[in-house]
């Protein structure tokens, strides 16, 4: 219940419209100030559950929490536990975890300060610890199956030959994800050459269009690691990747600011581009 009012408080920092359900439009003019427009009071106002106020907290803090996931014990639990006060033991670690990760971040960007927890510091800093160990042993276990699948594919090959076969693996194999771009990394597993995806976006700072990793794959032992693990490897892959894309290149596919129109001889190419941003 916390990690969902915290989702909700950070997304009304930056406009009370943020978690209203966007398919009823009383409760957008309400969230506007127009509420009187129709008569809606406060206490007719729909507002989006969990999972869509995950997602959109999500798009906004991209890389800083991660991805919900198909099957979400964190929804589960909530929905559990607050409609019929049913619930599964051996999953409140997990979940307390998963929340606490998320709360962590959303306090950072409220800027309301570690005291949240009070009394219950040393736990939220114990069941922190146990997280990141237990994600520490499941990693190793990847790591060991992907190099056993990988001996088993490809240890009877010699290694000229091998690296031919990698080679043809790795480039015809698309890696398929719902973000913008990839970047292909060594393996941490195998060395061969994976595949980072995630989300993009431009460095303004640096003017340059960065990756932000939430995915390794890698098709040569069929290792997957997560948001999280990422970080968790000898040499990290969690940071931002630039990409050989250039920014116009990266705007162009956004359409326009309505404003804008292509036929209009006095906008110049910088004004054309801050329409793009703006979209």
């Amino acid at each position: 219940m916390a990690t969902e009012h915290l989702l909700k408080a950070f997304l009304v920092s930056l406009h009370p419209a943020l978690i209203v359900d966007g398919k009823d439009f009383n409760s957008m003019l309400y969230a506007t100030g127009h509420g009187a427009l129709l008569q809606v009071r406060g206490g007719q106002v729909k507002t989006i559950q969990l999972g869509e106020a995950y997602d959109r907290v999500q798009k906004i803090l991209k890389g800083k929490i991660p991805p919900k996931p198909r099957v979400w014990p964190l929804a589960d639990a909530r929905n559990g536990v607050a409609h019929c006060g049913y619930h599964d033991r051996a999953e409140v670690n997990a979940v307390f975890t998963n929340c606490i990760t998320v709360i962590d971040q959303l306090l950072e960007e409220l800027a309301i300060g570690p005291d949240y927890w009070g009394d219950y510091q040393a736990l939220h800093d114990k069941l922190i610890d146990e997280g990141v160990e237990a994600a520490r042993v499941r990693l190793e276990g990847k790591l060991a199956r992907a190099r056993s699948v990988f001996a088993e594919r490809y240890g009877h090959i010699n290694e000229s030959d091998r690296e031919f076969v990698l080679t043809t693996v790795t480039r015809v194999t698309t890696p398929g994800f719902v973000g913008d771009y990839s970047a292909s990394a060594a393996c941490p597993a195998c060395s061969s050459r994976g595949w980072l995806m995630g989300h993009s976006s431009v460095d303004e700072e640096r003017w340059v269009v960065v990756l932000t990793p939430h995915i390794f794959r890698c098709f040569a032992c069929d290792l997957r690691l997560e948001l999280g693990e990422l970080d968790l490897l000898v040499a990290p892959l969690g940071g931002d990747v630039d990409l050989v894309v250039l920014p116009e290149d990266y705007y162009s596919q956004f359409e326009p600011d309505e404003d804008y129109e292509s036929g209009d001889d006095d906008l110049d190419y910088s004004a054309r581009l801050l329409s793009y941003r703006k979209r």
